[in-house]
């Protein structure tokens, strides 16, 4: 077996690198000449490194030279403009699938990262299923289901589809915020803090993906990945706080005041021309009541299970900012 994994050099592709040679997998990695490698500088001397990118069709036949299984992690997760997110998630995942698609019986599956975003929100009561309608409500949301119809409708080898719920961990840039207000003794409770979500600690999802490699009955099917647990944004920052044995002070933030500041943001980013998270095309999903997913059909086909639950997961991720010094 020899893997190809794309944005090996993110948040989660990271995590995959990691477990990929951890079991001694054979992996070239697809990487831009520009990106950042921090994370993932002690596997570069162990593994394939393929400089291109997933827009040219050139770089994408390189790469895949004797590959037999793909992770495609890379991906668009903030963006100026929405078409940004299309020609990432959408249109990038369709060179990927063409160039496998290019090496008919070579490629033995196609393990590929999408999100909860694509599917719907939902409560406790009742999660959301694999087989439910799919009914996004954000423009990433949209594009990465367009990129899983991608998958489906033109992919020639086996594939797997993940939607992993709301990922945190060592090396995410996005919950830190969380983490840096309640270092301020700041409790943030956006709408009232009671967001019911699904979440799953990032090296839990790179096992996951692993894993969906060569299991026989992954074969064309699509998994929710999460924690069974449900959490919520008060909850999150209450176990941060107390981890970080700090005072906090709470900070209500009313619905009716984040279409405002995702405003704000969204002007800002356009003036720096830096991309944020918080944006317009962001404020359906953190208005929804909640983001519940099942991840039973995995534990049921896979006999896998997300074990990290909140509290282990806040202390790993903890003591990795705090010796990175990112708080």
């Amino acid at each position: 077996m020899k893997v190809l994994l794309t944005g090996a050099n993110g948040f989660v592709g990271s995590h995959v690198l990691d477990s990929l040679c951890a079991r001694g997998i054979a992996t070239a990695v697809l990487l831009r000449p520009a990106s950042n490698r921090r994370f993932i500088e002690s596997h570069l001397p162990h593994v394939e490194v393929q400089t291109g990118s997933i827009d040219d069709p050139q770089d994408l036949g390189r790469a895949l030279h004797d590959v037999t299984h793909v992770i495609h992690c890379a991906g668009c997760t903030k963006a100026l403009h929405a078409s940004e997110f299309h020609r990432v998630n959408q249109l990038g995942t369709r060179q990927v699938v063409e160039a496998i698609n290019q090496r008919p019986g070579q490629i033995q599956r196609f393990v590929h990262i999408s999100s909860l975003a694509a599917g719907r929100p939902a409560l406790p009561g009742q999660p959301a299923q694999e087989d439910d309608p799919s009914e996004p409500v954000s423009e990433y949301g949209r594009s990465k289901l367009a990129g899983e119809q991608e998958v489906r409708s033109l992919c020639k080898s086996e594939y797997v589809i993940l939607r992993p719920s709301a990922v945190y961990g060592p090396r995410d840039g996005e919950f830190l915020r969380l983490f840096k207000a309640v270092k301020a003794h700041l409790l943030p409770r956006l709408g009232g803090g009671r967001q019911a979500l699904s979440l799953v600690f990032v090296k839990d999802l790179a096992e996951a993906a692993v894993n969906c490699l060569t299991h026989p009955a992954a074969a064309r099917r699509t998994y929710y990945v999460a924690s069974p647990e449900i959490q919520n944004p008060s909850g999150m920052a209450d176990e941060i706080a107390a981890q970080m044995r700090t005072w906090t002070v709470a900070l209500p933030l009313p619905m009716i005041a984040l279409w405002p500041v995702c405003l704000f943001q969204e002007i800002l980013s356009r003036l720096t021309r830096k991309p944020n998270v918080l944006s317009l095309q962001k404020y359906a999903e953190l208005c929804a009541a909640g983001w519940v997913c099942d991840p039973g059909r995995l534990r049921q086909e896979l006999d896998f299970v997300c074990t990290t639950g909140l509290r282990s997961g806040i202390a790993e991720t903890l003591a990795w900012y705090r010796r990175q010094d990112w708080l």
